[in-house]
């Protein structure tokens, strides 16, 4: 069984998607979240996962925040931290201290439009297709091993909300299934790129 821990920072749908999916040989540790208001906590408390709150306001800086996050993180032995709309960017020290077992999903296909405003930038530039990216962490944001990645048209009436919206929904299907992979062992690391048995 692999444990599973959880980070937020609003409502976290991709969170529910996760913990709605209930995948075999994983279990939701904790969601933390560092908000108190994060409204994903609710959610989670009310189906009897343990919840946190690390307000990243009550510290001097970056290290130290992360440095308290890790501690919280580590005290649930996980073996997997998803990041699931948690609007931090996490110091080199934070994500190197979980290689290999921190992932993100990002509202874009990586790599383009790494950062923020993703949908907007995507129908500016005219692109056709655009999509979702899960993938491991590094200390570059936005990037690292690719795991899964899934695409949507981009139509010629779309707005950024409409596009978001189709995005979101793949989001929802993507993640719960590579967190699944994750949990079965079925991704292999290798020389920067993720292979999937079976």
């Amino acid at each position: 069984m692999k444990n599973i821990v959880i980070l937020i920072s609003g409502r976290g749908s991709n969170m529910q998607a996760i913990v709605d999916a209930d995948i075999a040989g994983a279990k939701i540790a904790a969601v933390i979240a560092n908000r108190a208001d994060a409204g994903g906590l609710v959610w989670a408390a009310e189906r009897g996962i343990d919840t946190a709150v690390l307000d990243h306001k009550g510290f001097a800086g970056r290290e130290a925040f992360d440095a308290a996050l890790a501690e919280l993180i580590d005290g649930y032995r996980p073996d997997l931290v998803v990041l699931a709309g948690f609007m931090r960017i996490l110091t080199a020290g934070f994500v190197n201290h979980y290689a290999n077992r921190l992932i993100n999903i990002h509202p874009s296909l990586l790599p383009s439009f790494t950062g923020l405003h993703t949908h907007e930038r995507a129908i500016n530039e005219g692109v056709k297709f655009a999509g979702c990216t899960v993938h491991f962490v590094t200390a570059e944001l936005d990037h690292g091993p690719i795991i899964a990645q899934a695409v949507v048209p981009v139509l010629d009436d779309d707005t950024p909300d409409t596009l978001a919206a189709r995005v979101l929904k793949e989001e929802h299907r993507l993640y719960p299934q590579a967190v699944a992979d994750f949990a079965a062992d079925r991704l292999v690391l290798e020389a920067g790129r993720v292979k999937r048995r079976g």
